[in-house]
């Protein structure tokens, strides 16, 4: 038997009314957000985007993910980062900013970076795993972990001005490795980046895992969806199993 949704207070339905007015939300929906966990991975221009809309939706569990110190390069992307905070640790501003936001849910920050070692315990932490880290090495072992787990994945990346988000889930369509059955050589560490590209397709990240908790609206299953904010042109290309053995559970 499924365990019955969190009730919603009245702190919860003052601070979330806005959003519990969205057809296909509403009160059940918010209940679903308070019993949801999302795991984040990491929390730097995309992810700290991801992290703040879900922490503002009332998701109830954020598990963070993100090692290191904080850099004075950064800061043009990084909005969980402050400039007092510049080398100190990332894991800390991240938690401190997010319990100042909004102390009504729980934060559970992990000062690593995810790894073929320990994936699969991480994943197993959140019900759902939002991939925004910039290596595919690290994407990849969120994906393996994912599929072996039959869990979704929210995939948000991005280069200068273009943007590219999925959402890859077992079972109900294609994994990241279906899509990229290498890590592509062009993708470096360091890359040209503007904070409001990483904004801009962590916002459509974060929508797409509200999405799949409340059940409202079509999560990007199976498409690519692409842009390029130079030109504001968008594109979504479908996207299928390769037949290999990598959606294998």
């Amino acid at each position: 038997m499924e365990n019955e949704l969190p009730a919603l207070t009245d702190a919860d339905r003052a601070r979330y009314e806005w959003q519990m007015w969205c057809p296909g939300i509403g009160g059940e929906g918010q209940r679903k957000l308070k019993d949801a966990s999302v795991l984040i991975s990491r929390c730097g221009g995309v992810g700290g985007v991801v992290a703040y809309q879900l922490a503002a939706a009332g998701v109830g569990k954020l598990v963070i993910v993100h090692a290191g110190n904080i850099k004075p390069s950064d800061l043009n992307r990084q909005l969980l980062m402050t400039d007092a905070g510049i080398g100190h640790s990332r894991a800390e501003s991240i938690e401190r900013r997010l319990r100042e936001f909004n102390p009504h849910i729980e934060i559970e920050v992990v000062p690593e970076n995810i790894g073929d070692e320990n994936a699969y315990e991480l994943v197993s932490k959140a019900g759902i795993v939002a991939s925004c880290a910039p290596l595919f090495p690290e994407r990849f072992a969120m994906n393996d972990a994912c599929v072996r787990q039959g869990k979704p994945m929210v995939d948000a990346a991005m280069y200068d001005f273009e943007i590219q988000m999925s959402v890859y889930w077992v079972g109900r369509g294609p994994c990241m490795r279906c899509v990229y059955p290498e890590a592509p050589p062009y993708w470096k560490r360091q890359f040209p980046v503007l904070g409001a590209v990483s904004s801009t397709v962590a916002s459509l990240a974060a929508a797409e895992v509200v999405k799949i908790i409340t059940g409202c609206g079509e999560p990007s299953i199976g498409r690519l969806v692409t842009g390029d904010l130079r030109t504001m042109e968008f594109r979504k290309l479908r996207v299928r199993k390769s037949g290999a053995t990598c959606c294998s559970s």
